[in-house]
């Protein structure tokens, strides 16, 4: 019996369709702002800080800007000469793709093996924990400050204990050669985020896993390769594809290191435009070219492009991995996605 016919035999008139439709759009309409209300802090922030500016970038990509007079549109100009011409562009990506293809492992193997050990701890569990995870606190700035004070070749105490015991030191930050390495300990120094992220999913293995692995007789590499690593596989890939994107971004440590190593570990750096890269453009990283082009050199435009690429490959290499994950990553229901 529909609701017209109940009202017709309460002796209540039923509303006419027309109005029940028009109630129930309003309905829906008033629940719809209160959604949008709800999200408008997200909706504003997401359209002032990323929408707005990626617009403007792609944009001004096009264009030859130098931040002093209006953009000039020049068509595909700034990604001809990206791809064609700039002889600093392969040494930047070259230098980015160290960082990803060996830091960036030994960082989240490095990650693990810490937060396994903590798990292993009998006692002083979070003695170790804060002291593992107290250098992420640290800026990033004054960290590698830090470093390069104690790996500086001349008066810094690493070269000293090393000389102490018969060992010539090598040059750190000086030697193209060592600056990549110099800035793979740093990042190694640094891992405390990570280490409490596989803390976390090492102490949620099931225990149950781990007894009925001991009754069939398996050995601890044997728990740890067909036990521990499944379960915390999704673990492992989220710190991968963190570890590769903030090794496409990686600035502030490079840039910091390469300036002050440049002066001699003195902290006062000469020109600012040369030093960037310091020795021999061996830490002259990706975004920090895109750095030199836009705020040294004022050819915003072409930073513009090159900020472009750098999304493009960040979205395609992050898909590129999470695609290819079905082969080693294992959820609760324990199935492959």
């Amino acid at each position: 019996m529909s609701a017209a016919d109940v009202a017709g035999a309460a002796g209540v008139p039923a509303a006419p369709a027309p109005e029940r439709r028009r109630t129930r759009r309003a309905a829906a309409w008033r629940r719809r702002r209160l959604v949008l209300l709800l999200m408008s802090p997200w909706i504003v922030g997401f359209a002032v800080f990323f929408a707005y500016p990626l617009v403007t970038t792609v944009l001004l990509s096009f264009t030859h800007y130098d931040l002093l007079s209006s953009p000039h549109w020049i068509g595909l100009a700034n990604y001809r000469y990206l791809f064609g011409t700039d002889q600093q562009l392969w040494p930047a990506v070259s230098n980015t793709l160290w960082m990803i293809v060996f830091a960036v492992p030994l960082q989240v193997i490095f990650a693990f093996s810490v937060a396994l050990m903590v798990t292993r701890a009998k006692a002083g569990v979070g003695i170790f924990r804060a002291i593992f995870y107290l250098p992420t606190m640290a800026p990033a700035v004054a960290a590698t400050l830090g470093f390069v004070y104690l790996l500086n070749p001349a008066t810094g105490p690493v070269n000293i204990i090393l000389s102490h015991l018969g060992i010539n030191g090598p040059l750190w930050f000086q030697d193209p050669s060592w600056s990549k390495p110099s800035l793979t300990l740093l990042g190694l120094w640094g891992v405390g985020n990570t280490m409490i992220i596989f803390l976390a999913s090492l102490l949620d293995v099931p225990k149950h896993l781990y007894e009925s692995s001991e009754l069939d007789g398996a050995s601890a590499w044997q728990r740890l390769r067909w036990v521990t690593l499944p379960s915390i596989s999704p673990v492992i890939l989220f710190a991968v594809v963190i570890g590769v994107i903030e090794g496409l971004q990686y600035f502030t440590e490079g840039y910091v290191a390469s300036s002050v190593a440049a002066s001699g570990g003195g902290g006062q750096a000469g020109d600012q435009v040369n030093d960037l890269g310091f020795p021999e453009d061996s830490t002259l990283f990706y975004p920090i070219l895109l750095y030199q082009q836009g705020f040294n050199y004022f050819n915003m435009g072409y930073a513009s492009a090159m900020a472009v690429l750098l999304l493009v490959v960040s979205l395609v290499v992050t898909v590129a991995i999470v695609r290819r994950s079905d082969r080693f990553v294992h959820y609760a229901a324990g199935a492959a996605r």
